[in-house]
């Protein structure tokens, strides 16, 4: 038989040969009969042969060739392990370096710097993903943001109002503002590779305003403005919830400026039987499940052919408004967000 070169088959081609030549050593035959049957060398035949004799049949099986999982890492386990843990404790402007995000470029400057050796940004990326590390839209944060009042409302306050309010039978209600735009399109459409598609928006930029409210029960309420809130329009919101509620109201809203105005927190105490106002930590929006539903319209009236008039995107945001108003399982999805999840 005319011999094959065995370097150039597969793992499973040679399996097979290796299992030919035992079958043919157990039916007694001779060494050069085997290597007359199978092509191979004698010192191959031979091998498999001896190797069988002290191993057994599990010798032959293919095994996984070339470098093993973790052999010839340039980053010995510990070093692995701190620089794991920088990433997950601090931010890159925390540790002086000029960085907004842990990119592949900020961990291989990070890399150098605490362990003198220079990997390809091609290697940190394979650490990255070895780590369980994926690149992911960030969220914001303003630096402002207190962490011990955010820990604070989230470990005492809030559970405290939960409290309190099932001890007088109230209704939690989230309150937030939001500002409507006619050329905010959203979202994402097919195209052919390479071609990108074209939104066309309103040349003249139309604006709403929206204050409104909800329930982890999936109630909400709202008002739309043609003018930013004031006093007068915050109270003119906060009777219409009254009105709308035959029990006592917390209401959960931001720091904004009329939130605290010496109008509305006369109005409020007037009626503390009734409606009791409580506020977020400074800034800290991400707690107020309100925002999603500001996102939820922002998206729905996004994906829609551009309002070119004020009436338009008014009935756009009042449509959009109504269907949420008839699907509470879509507004308590709001609080299955894990940085709102406190309040469901």
């Amino acid at each position: 038989m005319e011999r094959e070169d065995g370097r150039k088959l597969t793992a499973e081609a040679k399996y097979e040969r290796r299992k030919i030549v035992i079958r043919l050593h157990k039916q007694g035959k001779k060494m050069p009969e085997i290597v007359k049957s199978t092509g191979m060398c004698y010192s191959a035949v031979n091998g498999i042969v001896n190797k069988f004799k002290k191993e057994g049949a599990d010798c032959i099986k293919p095994k996984k060739v070339g470098r093993q999982y973790g052999e010839c890492r340039r980053l010995t386990p510990e070093q692995e392990m701190e620089i794991q843990r920088l990433i997950q404790d601090n931010r890159p402007e925390q540790i002086k370096m000029d960085f907004m995000l842990w990119t592949r470029p900020a961990v291989m400057a990070l890399i150098k710097d605490k362990i003198n050796l220079t990997l390809p940004v091609r290697t940190v990326g394979e650490y990255l993903m070895r780590w369980g590390f994926t690149p992911q839209k960030p969220l914001k944060r303003a630096y402002e943001q207190n962490s011990a009042a955010v820990q604070r409302w989230l470990e005492e306050e809030y559970p405290a109002i939960a409290t309190q309010a099932k001890a007088e039978g109230a209704e939690i209600q989230w309150m937030d503002e939001t500002s409507l735009e006619n050329t905010d399109a959203r979202g994402r459409g097919y195209s052919p590779k390479g071609k990108t598609p074209v939104s066309h928006v309103p040349g003249k930029r139309e604006r709403l305003n929206m204050i409104s409210t909800v329930t982890n029960q999936g109630k909400t309420r709202w008002m739309m403005m043609d003018e930013p809130l004031n006093s007068d329009r915050l109270i003119e919101f906060l009777g219409a919830l009254l009105k709308d509620s035959e029990r006592k109201l917390f209401v959960i809203m931001d720091n904004l400026g009329v939130h605290h105005c010496k109008p509305v927190k006369e109005w409020i105490s007037e009626r503390a039987k009734q409606i009791e106002a409580f506020y977020l930590p400074s800034y800290s929006p991400e707690l107020n499940p309100d925002e999603r539903l500001n996102a939820d319209v922002k998206q729905g009236i996004g994906s829609r052919v551009g309002a070119r008039t004020r009436e338009r995107l008014k009935s756009l945001a009042k449509e959009h408004m109504q269907m949420l108003a008839v699907n509470p399982d879509r507004v308590r999805k709001y609080f299955q967000d894990k940085r709102v999840a406190y309040a469901s």
